[in-house]
Order: C-alpha cells, then sequence, then structure tokens
C-alpha cells in the first residue's frame, strides 16, 4: 500500500513539475535579459560616440559651450547609473536609468540642433561621419527597446497565468519594469487647432 501511494506520488509530482510553468518562466526570463543586454550595448555604444562629436562640434562652434557642457553632464549623469541585469528587477532604478537616458538624448538632439547653425561643421567629414553613426545607433536602440518591451511583455504575461502564477509566487519572479513614453505628458496634452477666422 504504501508502495502504491509513492509510485502515485512520484507522478503526481512529476505531472506537477512538467506543467508547472518553471521552464517556461526560465525561458522569458533569459529572454528579458538577453534584449536588456543589447539595450545596453546599443545604449554604451552612442555614450562611447557623444565625446568624439563634443570634440568635433568644439573645434567649430566653441561659443556653442553650454550645449557642449549639457551633452557631457548628461553623459556623465548616465555614466553614475550601475546599468547591471538586476537593474530590470527595481523599479525605480529602472526608472532613474531611464531619465537618464532620455535627458541625454534631449540633450544630443539640442546639440544637432544647434549645429545647423555651422555649415561649415556640417560640411566636415568626421562630424558627417559621427553624426551618422549617432543617427544609426538611435535607431538600433529604438530596436533594442522594442525586443525589450516585447520579451518583457511576455514574460510577464507568463508569470501572470495560471498555473505559472503559482510557480512564480513560491519562486520570487515578480514583474519587469518596462519603458514608458519619454514625453508623456506632452502626449497627453490636446493638439492645437487653429481655425482662420479671417473671411476673405
Amino acid at each position: 500500500m504504501i508502495q502504491i501511494k509513492k509510485i502515485f506520488l512520484m507522478i503526481f509530482l512529476g505531472f506537477f513539475l512538467s506543467h508547472c510553468g518553471y521552464n517556461e518562466i526560465q525561458r522569458r526570463d533569459e529572454g528579458v535579459k538577453s534584449a536588456w543586454a543589447e539595450v545596453l550595448n546599443q545604449y554604451k555604444r552612442r555614450s562611447d560616440l557623444i565625446p568624439q562629436l563634443v570634440k568635433v562640434v568644439e573645434a567649430f562652434a566653441i561659443q556653442e559651450k553650454e550645449v557642449l557642457i549639457k551633452v557631457t553632464e548628461a553623459r556623465s549623469k548616465v555614466g553614475t547609473i550601475q546599468a547591471t541585469p538586476e537593474l530590470i528587477n527595481d523599479p525605480q532604478a529602472f526608472q532613474k536609468f531611464q531619465q537618464a537616458q532620455g535627458e541625454l538624448s534631449s540633450a544630443l538632439q539640442r546639440l544637432l540642433v544647434v549645429v545647423e547653425q555651422y555649415p561649415q561643421l556640417k560640411s566636415d567629414a568626421n562630424f558627417r561621419d559621427l553624426q551618422a553613426q549617432i543617427e544609426g545607433t538611435e535607431n538600433r536602440i529604438a530596436v533594442a527597446r522594442r525586443r525589450y518591451i516585447e520579451a518583457v511583455q511576455d514574460y510577464n504575461i507568463t508569470i501572470r497565468v495560471f498555473p505559472n502564477v503559482i510557480t512564480a509566487k513560491i519562486f520570487g519572479y515578480v514583474e519587469k519594469p518596462q519603458f514608458q513614453v519619454e514625453n508623456q505628458a506632452d502626449l497627453e496634452k490636446p493638439p492645437e487647432i487653429k481655425i482662420n477666422t479671417d473671411k476673405k
């Protein structure tokens, strides 16, 4: 009788363990880590290009010192945040990281707007090469972020469905944070519509 109970217990445990979602959670978790590593890789690539860009712009537009300082400070702020794989498990640290990257993106955009005033700089081969590399990197960042968003969505859904939710709670798996829209406040404002009331 005890032997039969052991056999049933083994069958039950085998069935439970093969259908509890643990392996699926592991696969999704690794997918998130891989996608996050690519996001960090592209952000690092952009960060590595900035000193060269600042140096080239400085040679042509030294009077734009304030804009150059803002870019340098934003890059420095990004550098103070430890971008580890564990960052995606800490929503507050993730938000700080995202905010710092957003500030760097804004500073870079302002710099590239200022550059429009300097035809000599725009025609410089070094600047054009760096600008192309930064634009390419921005595109890669967008793709990497989209892949991360999709991986996190898959992971978060996986740990919330039954029976995976039980396994996730037992092993301490929690939802991972998502990227937020950087200009959320601007997007929430209704568009300003101007109606021409002048009658001809």
